[in-house]
C-alpha cells in the first residue's frame, strides 16, 4: 500500500502554526477595532485581582490600554528557561524595559507576581476553547500549574479571524476560559 506518509503532531501544528502567523498578520494590518475596550471590559469584573498581560510583539493584538486600565496589580511573562513554566514580573506603565527571551520587553526590575487572570497571546483558537501558541509550552505548563493551586481566568487576546475549525492538541494543551476578539468575548467558562 502506498500513499504520503502520516504527519507527526509536531508536523501538523508547525503547519497550523505557519497558516495562522499569515492570518494574524492580514489581520493585524485591518486593524485591532474595540478589541482592547472590550478586554477592559472583562477586566473591570476582575477589579484588584493580580492580572498577567504581555508586550505585544509583531502582529500580536495589543493588550497594553486593558492592562493599563486594570484596577490591580498588572505582570507580563518571564521566560526562565526552556522546559519551565513562566513567572511574571510587576509591571506599571513606563516602567523600565528589557530585552528577554525571543526579544519580549519585560520589566528591568519589579516584584514576582503570581497572577489570578492572565491575557494569553495566540496564533490560533476553536470552538473547543483550544489556542494554538509558538511551540513553546510555555503557558500550557504555566497554566497547568496555575490551575492547580487554585481557579485562574485564562483569556485569549486575538483578531477574529484567528478563530479555526480544529486546533490540533495533545494531553498538555491546557483551554482557554474565554476569548476576546474585536469583535466580541466568547466565553468558554464551563461549570
Amino acid at each position: 500500500m502506498s500513499g504520503a506518509p502520516l504527519q507527526s503532531l509536531s508536523e501538523i501544528k508547525a503547519e497550523a502554526r505557519k497558516v495562522a502567523f499569515a492570518v494574524r498578520k492580514a489581520a493585524f494590518a485591518a486593524g485591532q477595532g474595540q478589541a482592547a475596550g472590550l478586554l477592559a471590559d472583562v477586566l473591570a469584573g476582575h477589579r484588584g485581582r493580580a492580572l498577567a498581560g504581555y508586550m505585544p510583539m509583531r502582529t500580536e493584538i495589543d493588550p497594553l490600554p486593558a492592562m493599563a486600565a486594570h484596577d490591580g496589580p498588572v505582570a507580563v511573562p518571564v521566560i526562565i528557561g526552556k522546559g519551565q513554566a513562566l513567572r511574571f514580573r510587576e509591571w506599571t506603565p513606563g516602567c523600565a524595559m528589557v530585552a528577554g527571551e525571543f526579544g519580549a520587553l519585560i520589566p528591568a526590575e519589579g516584584a514576582w507576581i503570581e497572577p489570578e487572570v492572565l491575557i494569553v497571546p495566540l496564533l490560533a483558537f476553536d470552538a473547543r476553547s483550544y489556542r494554538l501558541g509558538y511551540g513553546g509550552g510555555f503557558y500550557d505548563r504555566t497554566l497547568q500549574m496555575l490551575r492547580a493551586k487554585g481557579p485562574r481566568l485564562a483569556i485569549g487576546f486575538a483578531f477574529a479571524a484567528q478563530e479555526v475549525t480544529l486546533v490540533p492538541i495533545d494531553d498538555t494543551d491546557q483551554r482557554l476560559d474565554m476569548v476576546v476578539t474585536e469583535t466580541g468575548v466568547r466565553d468558554f467558562i464551563r461549570f
